[in-house]
């Protein structure tokens, strides 16, 4: 069951990120932050989902918005990624999977007739208050960016 509720503040949460730093929620305050997980980085669903955010990262920028991509993947995996696709934002390691389980995207899945634990494709908006606007759940790729960007609205 997920900590997170929309119209409740988004509890604290302190992640390592690429460019050796550490992501706090906290500190975002006064932005509106999108938080999207993502199965595994370099395949080719989340790698579609991260280049359409980075595409559109002048777009949410303008709209006073962090994006933050999140999977269990090495912090190292994660540069060699961001660097790759030169992505415009940061990617979050979870490899204990604290903010998955807040976020509540750890799904039981089906891999080559195998039963896995992995993340489902989920994406959240935290307005600038700290508060979760407005959550997707077995996020379809294409065209999610565009919608995550057309739920921000106008500032």
């Amino acid at each position: 069951m997920s900590a997170i509720k929309i119209g409740k503040v988004v509890p604290d949460f302190s992640v390592p990120a690429t460019g050796n730093q550490t992501i706090r929620l906290k500190d975002l305050r006064g932005k509106n932050v999108v938080v999207y997980f993502y199965p595994k980085d370099n395949t080719p669903g989340c790698t579609t989902e991260s280049c359409d955010f980075g595409a559109l990262h002048g777009k949410f920028r303008k709209k006073n918005t962090v994006i933050l991509g999140v999977s269990r993947d090495s912090l190292a995996s994660h540069e060699t990624f961001r660097a790759k696709f030169e992505f415009p934002f940061d990617l979050l390691s979870d490899g204990d999977e604290a903010l998955c389980r807040l976020f509540d995207v750890i799904r039981e899945k089906n891999m080559y007739g195998k039963k896995v634990f992995g993340i489902e494709r989920s994406t959240f908006l935290i307005d600038p208050a700290g508060k979760l606007q407005r959550e997707w759940r077995k996020v379809k790729v294409e065209g999610h960016a565009a919608e995550v960007l057309e739920a921000i609205g106008a500032d």
